[in-house]
């Protein structure tokens, strides 16, 4: 049987027509495209998986499941409030797999219901093990009688002078519950009167979530446990006919108002509306009184698809509590950060040392304490007069801002750009921005339509010379605490051509003066994007030319569909792609007639991988001297390309190039014990097949980095990494 004008399927010479015929690459959205939010899903359920890695010490298997319910928290708030947004204003704006808001809605929950089940699963081995090592989750009557008798003093002196019952009738409307509120309804007949009351007791959201019972064994009890067992304290002549935990999560997404005239004013407006946002997830435990249950599905008005009853516990994201217990046996061996060898060389001034050689630090694995020490000696130098720092995250206890505050106070001129727009750290920037201001620094808040996500510094000193800028580029937050978790990197540089770029996009963000004639950085939203597809284009031309081609990048997203098309182009041409993307990747690898020349990872473990950067082989092949490397704040995703101000640098130190491309990128693209393949049914994969391989996170912390050592590098310092392994 033949199909059409088909050839003869015994024809050699037809045969041989055929395979050298490249495979069509597939037209329809959903086979070129992953769904941004199924691919977040997938991301968290890599994170899950780690709370299940047998390999991993008991405290840190519960950590990543406290990090994995703290994640499907926000996307909750978020990214499905977004799209129900969508749905109720009838938008039928496709996603980038062609699925329409409401049809992402029908796939998502039915994810969503099985990582919350497979959370709970995991909850249950966890805590089984733990009890092993005498650590206990437990319900307050399994407790012997002195610990109840202990918990229930504690309860009358610490929990109940907190909590106010609320009776629900019709003089007594429902009250309100905030945002990630947990409470406790109750089904109550008094005496013999007739007729039942239901009353409502909100877990106080200012205290422990757990209750830790003094002992040698530790034992925490849930606040919301103690509610429940010692409810006849809080109702007494009350019977109690049935009582239901519940605990629910509203819309916490923050759309800033074009016409908004004060940003200051309005995000303190806008905060407050979030906490009473519209209900999108409400949380029952499985044994809720019916009753009870029947009027949270009334109030709440959530839609059923996003009503969860479990067996387990609600808010696994407080479990992180629990993993602070003092047993160093259950969690991993205790690290501590490098501070880089080259400014202790120099006696710690880190200006002396940047001016010999730029230099890149790499978190966590070399201390945050050089990006503080960086501000903290320019606050109190006599000779730096100006200091602009760019500031989206920086944290409660924030060694930054008290390093900008003094430098305002001795003088200097300060400037510093605070993103208000930086979701879930509004407030506490509006507060930094407040003692800024006092302090006398210049505080400006950006684009009211884009937000600053760049993270630079930039110093002026007056010098023998005249005038030296020192820089500082990174691409995480100043963030102190993440800077332990979060790998990221921190280039410092006194390249004055940096420096007269980087006061350029100040003035952009400060005075919306466009920069003119750039002469090393790139900033989005002006031509970041025209400057990756030229350096792609470079490498689809070396590719037809017969020449050496290849991109490396490493991202923590990658969803603009313009740059995924870019990078599919590539890949037909024949250029090899290496891409190590932590979360969301709505690009598939290794479709043939597509991205067959793509391969993808994903790398989660110890700790968060947050660094960006781009490598193109330029003729040469990876990883050489001659490819060009970026450092980057941004992903590859619409918002960072179009609505934030971003910065891609050069690197052209030849210490610093080798460090990035020939170390830092390498080892990423070398793991195999913490990696995930993206396969080409858009399923992640591990790479390890159980037994250990290069772990690169346990390669930074053992090898001391290139450009942090500087002079005193000898050649065998560092084991050189090659593509088919490690070695001396």
């Amino acid at each position: 049987m033949t199909l059409g004008n088909a050839p003869d399927s015994g024809s050699d010479e037809a045969s041989e027509d055929l395979a050298a015929k490249p495979p069509a690459a597939p037209k329809a959205p959903e086979d070129r495209y992953v769904n941004r939010e199924l691919s977040w899903l997938s991301f968290n359920r890599r994170v899950l998986a780690e709370s299940e890695n047998t390999d991993y010490p008991l405290l840190e298997r519960l950590r990543f499941l406290s990090i994995s319910g703290s994640n499907l928290d926000e996307f909750t708030m978020v990214r499905i409030a977004g799209l129900e947004g969508q749905v109720h204003r009838g938008i039928e704006t496709p996603g980038i797999d062609g699925r329409s808001p409401r049809q992402q809605l029908d796939a998502i929950r039915e994810q969503v219901l099985a990582l919350e089940d497979r959370q709970q699963d995991s909850l249950d081995i966890l805590c089984g093990l733990l009890r092993e090592e005498d650590i206990l989750i437990a319900q307050p009557d399994e407790l012997e009688e002195t610990q109840q008798v202990w918990l229930h003093d504690y309860f009358a002196t610490d929990i109940q002078p907190l909590i106010t019952p609320q009776v629900i009738d019709p003089s007594h409307p429902f009250p309100f519950v905030a945002n990630g509120g947990m409470g406790v309804l109750f089904r109550l007949k008094r005496g013999k009167r007739k007729g039942e009351l239901v009353e409502m007791v909100l877990i106080p959201g200012n205290v422990p979530r757990f209750v830790r019972v003094p002992g040698d064994k530790a034992i925490y009890v849930a606040i919301e446990q103690l509610v429940t067992r010692f409810a006849d304290r809080i109702f007494p002549g009350f019977k109690i006919l049935g009582d239901g935990i519940f605990r629910v999560l509203r819309d916490s997404d923050i759309e800033v108002e074009d016409e908004a005239e004060d940003l200051v004013r309005f995000f303190r407006t806008a905060i407050q509306r979030r906490r009473r946002g519209r209900a999108v997830l409400l949380e029952l435990d499985d044994e809720c009184d019916a009753s009870a249950e029947a009027l949270l599905r009334e109030q709440f008005d959530v839609d059923a698809a996003m009503i969860v009853k479990t067996g387990g516990m609600l808010g696994l994201r407080d479990l992180d509590a629990i993993c602070n217990e003092p047993r160093p046996d259950l969690k991993f061996p205790p690290f501590s950060p490098r501070y880089p060898e080259r400014v202790l060389a120099h006696d710690g001034d880190v200006f002396t040392a940047i001016r010999e050689k730029d230099m890149v630090i790499h978190h966590p694995y070399e201390s945050f304490e050089v990006v503080v020490d960086f501000l903290h000696q320019a606050a109190i130098d006599p000779h730096v007069v100006s200091i602009k720092q760019t500031l989206y995250r920086a944290g409660d206890q924030s060694p930054v801002i008290a390093a900008l505050v003094e430098a305002a106070q001795n003088g200097k001129a300060v400037t510093a750009v605070v993103e208000l727009k930086a979701r879930f750290d509004e407030e506490r920037n509006i507060r930094w921005a407040n003692e800024l201001e006092r302090a006398g620094v210049q505080v400006i808040y950006g684009f009211t339509e884009w937000k600053t996500h760049a993270k630079v510094s930039l110093v002026v000193r007056r010098e023998e010379d005249g005038y030296r800028t020192y820089c500082h580029f990174g691409t995480g937050n100043y963030h102190p605490i993440n800077a332990k978790i979060y790998t990221d990197l921190s280039y410092f540089t006194a390249d004055q051509a940096l420096g007269r770029d980087a006061a350029k996009m100040f003035n952009f963000i400060t005075g919306y003066i466009e920069p003119e004639k750039l002469e090393k950085i790139s900033i989005s939203p002006l031509g970041m994007r025209d400057m990756l597809n030229d350096l792609i284009d470079v490498e689809i031309a070396n590719a037809k030319a017969g020449k050496p081609a290849g991109i490396w990048l490493k991202l923590n997203s990658i969803t603009n569909q313009a740059i995924i098309d870019k990078l599919y182009e590539a890949s037909q041409a024949g250029v090899e792609i290496r891409m190590v993307v932590r979360g969301i990747c709505s690009l598939r690898a290794g479709i043939p007639g597509l991205s067959e020349n793509i391969s993808v990872k994903s790398i989660i473990g110890r700790f968060l991988e947050h660094a960006r950067m781009w490598a193109f082989a330029n003729g040469k092949e990876l990883p050489s001297r001659q490819a060009k490397v970026f450092l980057t704040s941004a992903d590859a995703m619409s918002r960072n390309l179009d609505r934030r101000v971003e910065v891609m640098v050069p690197i052209s130190n030849k210490t610093v190039h080798d460090q990035l491309l020939g170390q830092v990128m390498l080892a990423n693209i070398l793991d195999v014990e913490q990696s995930w393949r993206l396969d080409p049914d858009g399923q992640y994969r591990r790479m390890s097949d159980g037994s250990h391989g290069f772990n690169c996170h346990e390669y930074f912390m053992s090898n001391p980095s290139l450009s942090g050592r500087g002079s005193a590098l000898k050649a065998h310092d560092v084991p050189r990494l090659s593509l088919y392994g490690t070695g001396k």
